[in-house]
């Protein structure tokens, strides 16, 4: 059975006095309010993983990392590996962001070796991928994330579905004045869960939860979420505000 899920990337935000900070409040805010059927996710930056998760260990928040490398060690200066992850108890990592893609140079061969390296030792995928504006306008959207969904992780087996969660981010409709609206999360989502059925059946598909990354906010939130297979939202700017961040979790 999918998941409801709200995970809030914080991005290359926050130092340690001020991540700390957040994370109190966010962990606050979830038991004051008793956010019961959501998992809740922050991504605070790399430095900073360790302090936060040790923070959170006794809340019912989760810490993710935003990155990590293939390799298990070696000459990869600035990285970090899955083993490093797990030392410090950090057990989920976002992959394929659209600003790793895009600043990075991260491709899908790439990430599938990221993946592969992530579930070896057990830790959760956030997996993203999405269409930039140019795909959108073309009528390309179906075709790029269905190359990238295939490309990144359709040589894995059915059985590694169940530690993998889907995020989509129209990057068309992040800071470019563009508005994707909830008809057309859905609409993608859908796409994407039919792709999943076709390899691996439905029962696959319908436990993979699908979130979508495409400037959530409290306002729009609940309307997003209502669509059937919109499982939660991978949250940028508004994850910032511990407030405005509980306000999404409480959109389901």
């Amino acid at each position: 059975m999918r998941k409801n899920i709200v995970a809030g990337n914080w991005k290359m935000n926050n130092d340690l006095s001020a991540s700390k900070k957040l994370a109190k409040q966010v962990a606050k805010l979830v038991r004051k309010n008793k956010v019961k059927g959501t998992k809740v996710i922050i991504a605070p930056t790399s430095v900073n993983l360790e302090r936060i998760a040790k923070l959170t260990r006794k809340s019912k928040v989760k810490v993710a990392a935003q990155n990590m490398h293939f390799a298990e060690n070696g000459a990869y200066t600035g990285e970090i590996s899955a083993q490093m992850l797990k030392s410090i108890d950090v057990k989920t990592v976002i992959l394929g962001h659209s600003e790793r893609r895009e600043y990075f140079g991260e491709d899908d061969a790439l990430l599938a070796k990221k993946v592969d390296a992530a579930l070896a030792n057990k830790i959760e995928v956030i997996f993203c991928f999405g269409e930039v504006l140019a795909d959108r306008k073309a009528g390309n959207e179906e075709a790029v994330v269905g190359s990238q969904i295939k490309n990144a992780l359709f040589h894995l087996e059915a059985s590694a579905f169940k530690n993998i969660v889907l995020a989509y981010e129209p990057v068309w409709a992040i800071g470019t004045g563009e508005t994707a609206t909830p008809e057309q999360a859905q609409d993608m989502h859908a796409f994407i869960r039919k792709t999943l059925v076709d390899k691996y059946g439905a029962e696959v598909a319908d436990n993979v939860s699908i979130l979508y990354g495409g400037s959530v906010k409290p306002a729009n939130a609940k309307e997003i979420f209502s669509k059937p297979d919109v499982d939660g939202g991978l949250i940028g700017g508004a994850a910032l505000s511990a407030d405005d961040f509980l306000a999404i979790v409480q959109a389901f």
